[in-house]
């Protein structure tokens, strides 16, 4: 596969790389842009023309040094192998491919791409879509060959992004409503993807019918196909294995995978729970579960969201701290779709747990939240800061109020204890105890243990309060 005709070097060794502000000659999409997207379509082969490249609207070359730009991507596919299931395994390949490319950044997937080029890449002479299609197609060509025909479309006159923009998003939710009839006890397959590892080395992404892809572009169905045909690729089988305990989601087929997969680094996760051994974290993640400490709950945060969350940190603070490959307790990147499954967050109690989404979110999932707590959680209209949260919690009654009391019960007992002479505080079963900041700090787990104190106290202390 040569790319002499491209005037910049193209290879994994550019994978990962980043486009500063500072450097770029141009971005695509990302959080300035209401309206982007990537969409793959399997097509029959005579509605092919083989690797034709159309640019709508304004090419890199037209375009202003410093501008944004709104962008469609659409990469049309043809082979007597090519299936629908195949779609979205191939628009999660354009991130990989693109990433690819010298000096172009690409992040996430769907609705949410984000693509940057750099001045120097510009420079060199890399000023055309043109040359993104060319180097897209031959990827896919080379790495998948199954595909005998494709064609690709870049759009980034506003007015046809916006013409096509509800078309893919209706095809977004057709391929997931498919995927919600499966559970995961039906089957003894689950699905791993290790596309993300140049940005998160240790991440490795179970993709399983009840718990998408956290991307939100992956599903079980997706993943099978993927595995089928190319089965030394990003996508691959993971054999459930042994079921170690079917509530939190944890089975030695995965904790395998995951050792594996993370060289040694994460052994063991619960695929259930935001707290206890949690899933890994990419970047491209849709959303962040976030705990919120003061109220005992989580809140949720999307890529779209503008400006500080209910915890006064922004998605882009909350995703440094989550992103990576690691497990951070509390800090748990999701999908859009995950929301919608029944299995979602179980352990930690679902939806009984969550205190805060913003609205748009809350739009699109509404159907998939139990009504009776619904009306429960607080949107950014709501409440925008931990004061405001814990009245309207109150006032609503919220299941985690509930738990506000049982913390105070057992604190009291401890008390009463303590009064009555007992020289320890015996902490039945398991406690864990957060020490340190969003996303870092240690976790203490205390198991039936009895400590010691002639004194305890728990003091909050301020940026200028002095420690004692």
């Amino acid at each position: 596969m040569s790319f002499e005709d491209i005037p910049v070097d193209i290879g994994v060794v550019y994978e990962g790389e980043r486009v500063r502000g500072k450097d770029m000659f141009v971005e695509l999409g990302g959080p300035k842009m209401e309206q982007k997207f990537e969409l793959a379509i399997a097509r029959d082969m005579g509605d092919i023309e083989d690797e034709k490249v159309t640019i709508i609207g304004p090419d890199l070359k037209d375009m202003e040094e410093g501008s944004y730009h709104p962008l469609g991507i659409v990469v049309e596919v043809a082979g007597k192998e090519i299936e629908p299931d195949l779609e979205g395994v191939i628009e999660r390949r354009i991130h990989e491919y693109v990433n690819f490319v010298e000096g172009m950044m690409h992040l996430n997937q769907r609705y949410d791409i984000w693509l940057r080029l750099s001045k120097k890449s510009f420079e060199k002479g890399f000023n055309s879509f043109d040359f993104l299609g060319k180097v897209l197609m031959r990827l896919f060509k080379s790495e998948m060959n199954i595909i005998e025909r494709i064609q690709v479309t870049f759009i980034t006159d506003p007015e046809v992004v916006a013409e096509r923009y509800d078309d893919a998003i209706n095809r977004y939710n057709q391929r997931d409503e498919r995927a919600r009839g499966l559970s995961d006890t039906e089957v003894d397959t689950f699905y791993g993807c290790s596309l993300c590892q140049s940005f998160a080395p240790t991440h490795v992404c179970t993709i399983t019918p009840q718990r998408y892809a956290n991307c939100g572009a992956i599903s079980w169905f997706d993943g099978r196909a993927a595995a089928r045909v190319d089965p030394k690729g990003p996508l691959y089988a993971i054999p459930k294995g042994e079921t170690i305990d079917e509530f939190r989601g944890e089975y030695v087929g995965v904790n395998q995978a995951y050792t594996e997969k993370s060289l040694g680094k994460v052994n063991s996760v619960a695929l259930y729970s935001a707290f206890e051994k949690p899933h890994t974290s990419c970047g491209c993640f849709e959303a962040i579960a976030f705990v919120i400490p003061e109220v005992d709950g989580l809140g949720i945060v999307h890529r779209d969201f503008k400006g500080d969350t209910v915890n006064g940190l922004p998605f882009s603070s909350m995703a440094d701290s989550t992103a990576g490959g690691r497990q951070v307790p509390g800090f748990h990147g999701i999908s859009i779709e995950y929301m919608r499954s029944p299995k979602f967050l179980q352990v930690d109690d679902g939806w009984n747990r969550i205190v805060w989404v913003p609205q748009s979110v809350m739009e699109r999932i509404v159907d998939f939240i139990p009504e009776d707590v619904r009306d429960r959680i607080a949107t950014e209209n709501d409440a925008m800061n931990i004061g405001d949260l814990k009245e309207f919690l109150k006032q609503k009654s919220h299941p985690v109020v509930n738990r506000w009391v049982e913390l105070e019960e057992e604190a009291e007992a401890a008390v009463l204890a303590a009064d009555a002479g007992t020289d320890y505080i015996a902490v039945p079963g398991e406690m864990t105890a957060m020490v340190g900041g969003v996303g870092g700090g240690l976790e203490i787990i205390f198991k039936n243990a009895k400590i010691y104190a002639e004194k305890v106290i728990i003091r909050r202390t301020g940026k200028g309060d002095k420690k004692k």
